[in-house]
């Protein structure tokens, strides 16, 4: 059993739990379930840099990366650095996120904010919208046809924009569809945790031009982006390279001023 495994077998547990104690009808009580949606398509294709940034307190990799920042300041400090977008690891176990901390990140900024978690159940997606999520990831390795499909029309039903990661060109010939936004190729092997960015090129002349190329894993470098850039990529997820810093805002501000030169 790989680490991925590992997680959507917890996560499937994770949901049935939840379920028991709050329904879709309480979810959509919730405030945040009415508000308009901010685009993060939108901000990439006006954008020079293209930096998704961020909030990542561990993870199965690299264990404890940032315990001390917290994800009001991160917010704050990503918005005023200029990135296009702000993804919020919300899974627990693994990554020592919450829902708590998609809520604040919401009340503290108008980024468009990306719920990164391992989405398996159309609950997990009425409930990224109540909490404030603007995007949602689906992952290709777990799921399937059927599913990435489902997933996706109900998130774009809620005015949810859909960012899809792939890893190899059998998951993204699995999964292409009108229902998505973007695709997000990771370049970290999930079974080795080995990080190349030679995945994103390699796949970049399959994905079809209607939709927004992101690169994710991996990306620490400028010469990363601008290496990556002439394949299409106009959206670049960073996670580790931001938040293992003391001021995970400021060091996002340095990175696009630099890289904006």
């Amino acid at each position: 059993m790989n680490i991925l495994d590992k997680i959507v077998a917890d996560k499937r547990k994770e949901v049935i739990s939840k379920k028991e104690i709050i329904t879709t009808d309480m979810l959509e009580q919730i405030p945040f379930f009415d508000r308009k949606t901010i685009s993060l398509t939108h901000n990439l294709k006006k954008s020079s840099s293209g930096i998704i940034a961020e909030f990542k307190r561990c993870s199965p990799s690299k264990s404890i990366i940032n315990n001390t920042s917290m994800v009001e300041d991160v917010a704050i400090g990503y918005e005023h650095a200029g990135v296009c977008g702000m993804s919020v690891l919300t899974d627990e176990i693994y990554f020592g996120g919450t829902l708590d901390d998609l809520i604040t990140a919401r009340q503290s900024c108008n980024l468009p904010i990306l719920r990164k978690d391992f989405i398996i159940n159309e609950f997990q997606i009425i409930e990224a919208k109540a909490f404030g999520a603007d995007v949602i990831l689906l992952i290709a390795s777990i799921l399937t046809k059927a599913e990435i499909k489902q997933f996706s029309e109900l998130a774009k039903s809620l005015n949810l924009e859909v960012l899809l990661e792939v890893h190899n060109e059998a998951e993204l010939q699995k999964a292409i569809m009108p229902t998505l936004d973007m695709i997000g190729v990771n370049n970290r092997n999930l079974k080795t945790f080995e990080v190349s960015i030679e995945n994103s090129k390699q796949l970049s002349n399959l994905i079809p031009d209607e939709f927004i190329k992101i690169s994710e894993s991996g990306i620490s470098s400028i010469e990363s982006i601008k290496e990556l850039q002439p394949y299409g990529y106009k959206g670049f997820l960073i996670g580790e390279n931001f938040m293992k810093t003391e001021n995970p805002g400021e060091s996002a501000q340095k990175f696009i001023k630099t890289l904006e030169k």
